[in-house]
C-alpha cells in the first residue's frame, strides 16, 4: 500500500514539474491560465479559512488581495518617486524593495486589514455579516478608484504599471531561462513559483485544521454560543481567522503584481470576491481538496467557454455578445453543480469535527480536555 501511494505520489510531482512544458509548446496563453488558476487557488485557501474553518461568510475578500497587489505595487514602481518628491529626491527611480521585504509586509499590511475588518462584525452573523464584509471590499475598491487626488497614491482608474517582476539573488522570473536545453518562458518560471506557494499553503492549511485552533474554529462553525460557554475566546478565535485569511490574499495580491505588471482597481471587483466564494462552496466547503479543484475548475471555465460562446455567437448571427453567453454558461453551469452535488464536488466526509466524536463527547470537550 505504502509502495502504491509513493508510486501515485511521484507519478503526480512529475506530471505538475512536466505540465507547463508541455503547455508552452501551445502557446505561453496556456501556461497563463494555469498560473492565474493557482493564484486563485491561494486565494480559495485563504477564504477557506474564514468561510470554512471558522464559517464566517465573507463577501469582501478581495479586498485582501487588492491590498497586497497595490503594497507590491508601490514599493516595487517608480510611481511613489513621481507622486512625492521627498522620495524623488532620494530614490529617483522609486523605491524598488526587494521581494524579502515586500512580502513579508503584503502579508503584514493585509492581516492588519484583516482585522480592521474583523472588529466591527464580531457581533454580526449570517447575511448581516455577508453584507458588512461586501460593502468592506467597495470601500477599498472605491478609494483604489479615488486615491489620485489630491496626492497620487494610486493613480486612480489608470492603475500602476513598471511593477518589478520577482527576482530572487539576481535570478529575474521575468525573463526566459534556459534549462538542460529546455527553455522556460516567464510564465513557466512564475508557475513554478507558485505551485511552491500553494504546496506551502495547503501544509499550513492542513496543520491549522488539525490543530488545536482549527478545531476551536470548527467549535465556532457548528454552535459558536456553546463554544463561548465551553470557555473558547470566540473574540480572539474570529480575529485570527480573519487576520490569516487576509495574509493569504495579501500574498496572493502581491505575486499577481509581480506576475502582470500591472494593477488597477478593475482586478478587485466584487465579481472577484463572488468568484472566490464560489470556488470554496462549489468545491467542497472546509475541505482542502475540494477547495483546490473548485478553484481549478473555476478559474479554467471561463477560458474554456470562450471556445463555447464563439459558436454559439455566430449561431445567433452575432445578436448576442460572447461575453455575455460566456457568463450565462458558467451560471448555469454552477447552478447545474449545486443541484446534482449540493454539498460541492468534493465534500468533507464530515461538516466538522463533531461527527467523529463518541456520543457523550462533543467537539468543544475535545479543544478543552
Amino acid at each position: 500500500m505504502k509502495t502504491k501511494k509513493l508510486a501515485t505520489f511521484l507519478i503526480a510531482a512529475l506530471a505538475l514539474l512536466v505540465l507547463p512544458i508541455l503547455l508552452q509548446q501551445g502557446g505561453n496563453a496556456w501556461v497563463r491560465i494555469v498560473d492565474m488558476a493557482l493564484l486563485y487557488v491561494l486565494l480559495a485557501l485563504g477564504l477557506n479559512i474564514v468561510v470554512g474553518y471558522a464559517g464566517l461568510l465573507d463577501l469582501g475578500y478581495v479586498a485582501f488581495f487588492a491590498v497586497g497587489a497595490y503594497l507590491f505595487a508601490l514599493l516595487g514602481s517608480p510611481h511613489l518617486a513621481d507622486a512625492f518628491p521627498w522620495i524623488a529626491a532620494n530614490f529617483p527611480a522609486g523605491l524598488h524593495l526587494p521581494i524579502w521585504a515586500i512580502i513579508p509586509a503584503a502579508a503584514v499590511v493585509a492581516a492588519c486589514f484583516g482585522l480592521l475588518l474583523g472588529f466591527p462584525v464580531l457581533r454580526l452573523r449570517g447575511d448581516y455579516l455577508a453584507i458588512v464584509t461586501l460593502g468592506f471590499g467597495e470601500i477599498i475598491r472605491v478609494f483604489l478608484n479615488n486615491l489620485d487626488r489630491p496626492i497620487n497614491l494610486t493613480n486612480g482608474p489608470k492603475g500602476i504599471s513598471q511593477i518589478d517582476s520577482m527576482k530572487f539573488f539576481g535570478f529575474d522570473l521575468g525573463k526566459s531561462h534556459t534549462f538542460f536545453g529546455i527553455e522556460f518562458t516567464s510564465v513557466s518560471m512564475y508557475y513554478y513559483l507558485f505551485l511552491v506557494l500553494v504546496i506551502f499553503s495547503v501544509v499550513i492549511c492542513y496543520r491549522l485544521e488539525n490543530s488545536r485552533i482549527g478545531r476551536a474554529w470548527m467549535a465556532i462553525r457548528e454552535d459558536e454560543i456553546a463554544a463561548k460557554a465551553m470557555g473558547i475566546n470566540t473574540r480572539n478565535m474570529k480575529l485570527l481567522a480573519f487576520g490569516m485569511g487576509a495574509t493569504f490574499g495579501g500574498v496572493s495580491g502581491a505575486m499577481f503584481a509581480a506576475f502582470q505588471g500591472f494593477v488597477s482597481p478593475e482586478s478587485f471587483s466584487l465579481m472577484e470576491s463572488i468568484m472566490i466564494v464560489a470556488m470554496v462552496v462549489l468545491g467542497g466547503i472546509g475541505h482542502l481538496p475540494g477547495v483546490i479543484l473548485g478553484a481549478l475548475l473555476l478559474a479554467a471555465l471561463p477560458e474554456v467557454l470562450r471556445h463555447v460562446a464563439g459558436p454559439l455567437q455566430a449561431m445567433t448571427d452575432g445578436r448576442l455578445d460572447s461575453s455575455i453567453l460566456r457568463q450565462l454558461l458558467i451560471a448555469l453551469a454552477m447552478i447545474t453543480v449545486m443541484l446534482m452535488r449540493p454539498r460541492g464536488l468534493w465534500p468533507s466526509a464530515e461538516h466538522g469535527k463533531s461527527l467523529n466524536k463518541p456520543v457523550g463527547k462533543t467537539p468543544i470537550q475535545s479543544i478543552n480536555p
